[in-house]
């Protein structure tokens, strides 16, 4: 996993999870809370507020990213940068400050001005947004979107969020948000929960993650609370967010958002990293649960892809087989003749014979046992066990549409 140094702020697997504060100098803006036109109430707001409570990281959005409201230009948007620079500079706090973008333009004049990275909400739909970046070694935060700068975010298939993100490319310092939130009329609170399913995947290119899940509708509704009372919500999915893979948290609840990341990062499960001083081979076990998420890694390296069916382990336990069903499961599994990539254990069968079992030794009706396989194993063990048992055929099916 590459980390990315941000002003000075490491973001990556190396670093504790970021916290990004969010301004908005655009009256038009929903959160009430962190809208502000006057720089000195603006600037109070980062230093006690944001800056105070936490932040490593202030975004500041000239517009409101509400797809009801008509898109500002780059020079309406230039004119809305003195109010944040003038913010920058009265306040007294130490954090990386973002500006929110579509347009190169705004984003050069920024970075010029003071600013240290770019949070780009059209994911280089303007394709002149990584020459700038990489020309004032800006970080930069690259969201899924269409190559259309008036539409933000408007991914309306969760499938086509991945290649997205790719779109114009990479700086060496590119982060990417997978685009939560109601981004087009099309884009539904299920795919938004499928997405967060798919977190990991979205490391599969091997830079760091941020999400904006704050107070968000999809995490709202299932829990039936408005957008006052979504706090607690968007807390818990903030520690699901971070132990799956999520680098930096942008919020408007900073204080409480910062404590829920660190829960995330301590109880996250420990991957091996070693060996990266010179000399050494480097060793870095991958965040992969699925073989989705092994293919994309697969495919950041220019690897056989097929090696991914091995790579996702999963285990079954498996209640109620009739006797033809453990028969053709200890059949299809024992022994050098089993398939590849499949086990099988019948409950309380752990001083049974060695003699290999055949598709009629099914011990006691109504048997309980694990089944353990990767993908590749399972289309296997299906091809090899199925037609014995009408039950256990049904089993292998709901387990093989139900794996992905």
């Amino acid at each position: 996993m590459r980390n990315v140094d941000a002003a000075g702020l490491g973001i990556g697997d190396d670093h504790p999870p970021r916290i990004m504060g969010v301004l908005n100098v655009s009256a038009e803006s929903p959160y009430d809370p962190s809208v502000y036109d006057d720089p000195g109430e603006a600037a109070a707001y980062v230093d006690e507020e944001l800056i105070g409570e936490g932040a490593d990281i202030v975004d500041v959005g000239l517009e409101s990213a509400n797809k009801d409201l008509d898109v500002l230009s780059a020079e309406q948007e230039l004119a809305r940068l003195d109010t944040a620079v003038e913010t920058l500079k009265s306040t007294s706090g130490d954090a990386v400050w973002s500006i929110e973008t579509r347009y190169h333009e705004v984003a050069d004049e920024a970075l010029a001005r003071g600013f240290d990275m770019v949070n780009d909400i059209c994911g280089f739909a303007d394709p002149e947004m990584p020459r700038v970046c990489h020309e004032h070694d800006a970080a930069v935060s690259k969201m899924a979107s269409p190559p259309d700068l008036e539409r933000p975010g408007a991914i309306e298939d969760v499938d086509e969020i991945y290649e997205a993100l790719s779109m114009n490319g990479f700086t060496d310092k590119t982060i990417l948000d997978p685009a939560f939130g109601g981004w087009s009329e099309a884009k539904t609170h299920a795919d938004d929960r499928e997405t967060f399913h798919r977190l990991r995947e979205f490391r599969g290119y091997g830079r760091p993650l941020l999400v904006s899940i704050n107070r968000k509708s999809f995490l709202k509704t299932i829990a039936g609370r408005s957008t006052e009372e979504a706090l607690p919500v968007s807390l818990a999915a903030t520690s699901m967010a971070v132990e799956r893979g999520a680098h930096v948290i942008r919020t408007h609840d900073v204080a409480e958002t910062r404590d829920a990341a660190l829960v995330g990062a301590e109880l996250a499960r420990d991957r091996l990293r070693s060996g990266r001083d010179a000399g050494d081979v480097a060793v870095e076990e991958l965040d992969v649960t699925t073989a989705r998420e092994a293919e994309r890694h697969l495919d950041r390296l220019g690897a056989d892809r097929d090696v991914a069916r091995a790579a996702a382990v999963r285990t079954y336990e498996l209640t109620g087989l009739p006797e033809p069903a453990v028969g053709a499961l200890r059949a299809a599994t024992a022994g050098s003749e089993g398939v590849d990539g499949a086990a099988f254990a019948l409950a309380g069968a752990a001083d049974a014979a060695a003699d290999p079992p055949s598709a009629t030794d099914g011990g006691e009706p109504g048997a309980t046992g694990l089944l353990v396989c990767t993908p590749a194993g399972l289309s296997a063990l299906i091809n090899a066990a199925s037609d014995v048992s009408a039950p256990l055929d049904a089993a292998l099916k709901t387990i093989d549409a139900g794996r992905k």
